[in-house]
């Protein structure tokens, strides 16, 4: 039987801890428009929202037959973490949430480790959360389940007894083929690009939300096995 509380919380940080999205994909769109391609920012949140670089290097050698090797990808980093230092906030109330949640937390992302710790420390949530899993941790980023079971492996917790916060549907996807309960979160700033309510609903979360404050109260009305307490 599912616990009435989980006993771990596993939040992705970009877009749910942090509101880099917006960031992030601006500093993409340029990159990739650098190199002879272009795309618009709603089609850039369509494909890469909640993924790893590594599938952007494959997508530009697969479509577009563009090799771009660890320079390319340097010059994202710099340029992106620029930004980040001067422009990058948490999401509203994300800390209070934390705290008020009594429940072990930790954060699985698809970042590699130094942006997540760069993006939680300019924002101070770094101290808050000090176990911090990476894709790079693991041979399959999301949508595949790898990420959050390591995670939960790690944190001696089992999958069903896992709440995974998300804003991508490549995490959702993740998180349900992970056995875990997740509750997708549209309170960033990106979240009105055309198509992104769309497609979370197609993958069915097991509630949405877009205030980071009602997660406390989500957390303590809604049971792991789905059913309202």
């Amino acid at each position: 039987m599912a616990d009435a509380e989980p006993r771990l919380v596993i939040f992705d940080c970009d877009g749910v801890l942090v509101d880099s999205e917006p960031i992030s994909i601006s500093v993409l769109v340029r990159a990739m428009s650098d190199l002879g391609v272009s795309i618009t920012e709603d089609q850039a949140y369509e494909r890469f929202l909640g993924r790893s670089l590594a599938t952007l290097i494959d997508t530009l050698e697969i479509e577009f037959n563009i090799h771009a090797g660890e320079e390319f990808l340097e010059r994202i980093r710099t340029d992106l973490y620029a930004r980040f230092r001067t422009e990058l906030k948490p999401i509203d109330g994300i800390a209070a949430t934390i705290d008020g949640l009594g429940i072990p937390c930790c954060v699985a992302s698809s970042s590699q480790m130094e942006r997540i710790r760069l993006s939680l420390s300019v924002t101070g949530l770094l101290d808050k959360l000090p176990d911090i899993f990476s894709a790079t941790m693991v041979k399959r980023g999301k949508p595949a389940p790898d990420l959050f079971l390591h995670a939960a492996r790690q944190m001696h917790v089992e999958p069903g007894s896992c709440l995974v916060i998300e804003d991508s549907p490549a995490g959702i996807a993740a998180a349900k083929a992970a056995g875990m309960t997740v509750f997708a979160f549209t309170g960033g700033s990106h979240a009105n690009f055309a198509g992104y309510r769309a497609e979370l609903d197609r993958l069915s979360p097991d509630v949405v939300f877009d205030a980071m404050p009602d997660l406390i109260h989500l957390v303590r009305n809604h049971k792991l096995d789905g059913t309202a307490i």
